[in-house]
């Protein structure tokens, strides 16, 4: 008998998590082209051309929108027009190639044109791209060291704020042009001349400028199935495109795009000037384009996962590859004379929307922009100044976010907002984004030292309500308060806050102790549950420096720290430790879910956060069979029976509401969408200390799984037999085409222990009716003792004892069981299909699999080798 077809090794058959979302072994048994599953998608036939038509379409699109605003941006810095297109190349070339966001469109972005602008002005152009060239040499050495993800943590209101200053700024000055004049070296300066300009404007400029913004509003607003027809092609170009044609038609005196020979063209030069004016320009430049950059990259991970269907074949971005390409990006563009290149917003959604699958169209829109600064010259000479600064100027306008405004209103942040806003206009980008970051960090501290204690009696219970963060700045308010509660009295303190640190504990502690030595009682409460203030932090074992709420252990939760579902077996608030003591069943100084209990936010251990596998390895298994923590400790007592079932399944779904379900929600959405496509049948016992998904690291879409009482498959046709179980199978096997079954036991199986001890007589109850169909397990082991075979065992070792060799038989039996079914038969006849046998040991929190040998059958040690292997 064979346990498995040996085309493959189990490990792989049985995909225990670790290659998941990867290509399928390449021995894979062959499948129909209308069932491949999503996640292994068919072998696509050789391509003359590797580029997929979404991709050349997409790069159409964003050309069409990076030509005009790659020239009006280099407009708006006062650097010559030439270097917005090569900013444009060299950033849909280099970023698209090495960048780590594969649908993020680079070139010169609104975000820098200040920066640029004040560069420009201070140091001239050749000085300017040396800048640009050392700024991408420091983001490189960021990219290298790692710290993309450490960008992302400036707080979203400065950032918001920045980008609204540099919109602001842009604004200010593109209105210069746009009526005919041209604009200063600052914000202010623009403000005081603008009433000159107004009374001297240019007619000329106004209506072309006029027409542009029309153009721009109105194109995307046009209704009817024409407006969705036209919708296609971009705003910008229209606008621009209209602009241009009317002006030519007309005959009107406009200054225009002047585009000198490529021979002419200024490429970087020596930096020179003060050298730490030198490096603060450094620093600004790097400053903004990484973190615009880096931003972008999140912006677009999120506009693909909204994308039905695109999340699948375009990855996440990875932050320091993108850092490296961004930096990679500005020394070439620095050192051929272009802008400073970043990630930008307009072009990067545009990709997304216009259906872009790879990395390919950034790359082509680059190639299409090198052809048209080539070969297109005549045409974009054409092009009024005035157009390209009204188009600018609405970029401007748009950077000031109605929507951030809000976000940053509602999360009581507008003052951050506001003084990085004006810092930016007033003073600069750099000395703007420093002075938003202080207010930030001093509102970050007016609201950890804003903690509001109050003390009131009711029925004789004297309560002290803590609101805020209870740092050691308000453990003399907090004194104060528990001072106030007579002794001998039953206190109740509240908090209602999400961090406490080690002072404010130990002041906590001392009072409670001292209440209690002198005949009062005390505890510690939050909103949701209660909680006991536990012993002090031992002098080794502990952070000193701050602890959050694993300082007010519970005595109300069993969870242990390695379990990924926290709160599955919480107690009520009846069970509580004495006074000071530990809680019952704490393992140690990282008790179970205290700090949740408080109202103090989940101290959870690392997790998987791929959508789709919330219950990856954890660091720890389940608890064994024995009753006892992985440690050796006794295990803590069961729930309560006093608190209602329904509290508890409540609990639980509130935890993975709030836990989980942000993790899997959008591989949830895929499968709702494209229906399930599990790889493997996984049929094993209903036992609940076994958790498939945590033992195979698999997540919602994998496994097709049937449990029952015992793991049994029951022979087809048999008299009494179950269709349940059978209708699975055939189910699995025709209608989803799972490519193996695997039938897991396990040691300590209940089932097995009752066959054992069951008496010849008739089945009268439903369970007994049901063991019939292990039966057949019985009488193998019964054969092979009397025949003297080696019968199922484990690598090394024997089984334990005779419940351990029937539930090992009992897998063997139900494979073939299994074989007898038609459906099974017939794909494994065609190759479509493996059979595995796999054994759990509970106590071990060991899995073992099924292997055929000249020795009979044989389940083998699965470690962390085979896993990596």
């Amino acid at each position: 008998m064979s346990a498995s077809v040996p085309t493959r090794s189990h490990t792989q058959a049985l995909g225990l998590g670790l290659a998941r979302r990867t290509a399928a072994p390449a021995a894979a048994p062959p499948r129909t082209k209308d069932h491949h599953s999503p996640d292994h998608p068919p072998p696509a036939p050789p391509r003359r051309f590797p580029l997929a038509g979404a991709d050349l379409s997409a790069s159409i699109a964003v050309f069409l929108i990076a030509l005009p605003l790659s020239l009006g941006i280099a407009l708006a810095t006062g650097a010559p027009l030439q270097s917005g297109l090569v900013a444009a190349a060299v950033g849909g070339l280099v970023v698209g190639r090495l960048g780590g966001s594969p649908l993020q469109v680079s070139g010169p972005a609104a975000g820098l044109t200040v920066v640029t602008a004040d560069l420009i002005h201070r140091y001239g152009w050749r000085t300017t791209c040396a800048i640009t060239v050392l700024a991408g040499l420091a983001q490189l050495g960021l990219g290298c060291l790692r710290v993309a993800r450490g960008a992302l943590a400036v707080s979203p209101a400065v950032v918001h704020g920045m980008l609204a200053g540099i919109g602001i700024t842009i604004a200010v000055a593109q209105l210069h042009i746009v009526l005919g004049g041209s604009p200063q070296s600052s914000v202010l300066a623009n403000l005081r001349a603008l009433p000159a300009q107004l009374a001297g404007l240019h007619p000329a400029s106004v209506s072309v400028s006029a027409l542009t913004l029309t153009l721009l509003l109105l194109w995307p607003r046009i209704p009817g199935p024409a407006g969705r027809l036209l919708r296609r092609i971009p705003a910008a170009l229209v606008a621009v495109a209209g602009a241009t044609t009317v002006a030519a038609l007309t005959g009107l005196d406009l200054p225009r795009v002047d585009l000198p020979s490529w021979h002419s063209h200024a490429l970087a030069g020596l930096p020179e000037g003060p050298a730490l004016g030198l490096v603060a320009a450094v620093l600004t430049t790097t400053l903004v384009c990484s973190v615009q950059s880096l931003l972008g990259a999140v912006a677009v991970d999120k506009l693909v996962a909204r994308t039905p269907g695109l999340s699948t074949r375009v990855g996440r971005s990875r932050l320091d590859r993108e850092l490296l390409g961004q930096g990679a990006a500005n020394m070439v563009s620095g050192a051929l004379g272009g802008l400073p290149v970043a990630g930008v917003a307009v072009r990067s959604s545009a990709n997304v929307q216009a259906g872009a699958v790879s990395r390919n169209s950034t790359m082509l829109h680059g190639v299409l922009v090198v052809i048209a600064a080539l070969l297109m010259v005549p045409v974009l000479e054409l092009i009024p100044l005035a157009s390209l600064a009204a188009l600018v100027m609405a970029v401007g306008i748009q950077m000031v976010s109605l929507h951030h405004i809000r976000t940053v209103t509602r999360h009581r942040e507008v003052l951050v907002y506001a003084v990085t806003t004006l810092g930016v206009v007033v003073l600069g980008v750099l000395q703007g984004v420093m002075l938003g970051i202080a207010v930030a960090v001093a509102v970050a501290l007016h609201r950890l030292t804003r903690t509001r204690i109050t003390h009131d009696e009711r029925e004789g219970v004297h309560h002290v309500h803590v609101r805020g963060q209870l740092t050691f700045l308000a453990v003399p308010r907090l004194n104060q308060a528990l001072h106030l509660v007579p002794q001998g009295a039953h206190a109740v303190v509240e908090l209602d806050g999400s961090f406490m640190d080690h002072a404010a504990y130990e002041s906590l502690h001392d009072w409670q102790k001292t209440h209690t030595a002198q005949g009062g009682s005390a505890e510690l409460t939050s909103r949701s549950a209660r909680v006991r203030i536990a012993e002090p932090f031992p002098a080794t074992g502990r952070r000193t420096g701050t602890a959050t709420a694993e300082a007010a252990e519970s005595a109300d939760c069993r969870c242990r720290p390695w379990t990924a579902w926290r709160n599955h077996q919480c107690e009520g608030p009846q069970s509580v430790a004495a006074p000071g003591g530990h809680p019952a069943g704490a393992t140690g100084p990282h008790g179970a879910g205290a700090a949740e209990a408080a109202g103090y936010g989940p101290s959870r251990p690392a997790q998987d956060h791929r959508a789709g596998a919330p219950n990856g390895a954890n660091g720890g298994a389940p608890a064994g069979g024995n009753g006892r923590t992985p440690g050796g400790d006794p295990a803590a007592p069961s729930p309560s029976p006093s608190e209602p079932s329904e509290h508890q399944l409540v609990r639980g779904i509130s935890a993975f509401q709030r836990n989980t379900a942000p993790l899997v929600r959008g591989e949830l959405a895929r499968l709702a969408r494209e229906g399930q496509r599990p790889t493997q049948l996984f049929l094993t016992c209903a036992d609940s200390r076994l958790v498939t998904s945590m033992i195979t690291s698999s997540g919602p879409g994998d496994l097709f799984v049937v449990r029952n009482v015992g793991n049994l498959v029951p022979l087809p046709g048999e008299e009494g037999g179950d269709d349940s179980v059978g209708a699975a199978i055939e189910y699995a096997v025709d209608v989803l085409k799972v490519r193996s079954i695997t039938v897991c036991g396990h040691s300590g199986c209940g089932a097995m222990q009752a066959l054992l001890g069951a008496g010849p007589g008739d089945a009268r109850t439903p369970l007994e009716r049901w063991l019939r169909h292990g039966r057949p397990s019985l009488r193998r082991v019964a054969e092979e003792a009397v025949a003297d075979r080696p019968g199922a065992r484990m690598t090394g070792r024997e089984p334990e004892d005779v419940v351990e060799r029937l539930c090992l038989t009992n897998v063997v039996q139900q494979l073939d069981h299994l074989r007898a079914h038609e459906s099974v038969t017939r794909a494994l006849g065609e190759g479509a299909l493996e059979l595995h046998g796999m054994y759990f040991h509970v106590g071990e929190a060991q899995a073992y699999l099924l292997t055929e040998t000249d020795g009979g059958q044989v389940f083998g040690h699965v470690g962390a080798a085979d896993l990596t292997a």
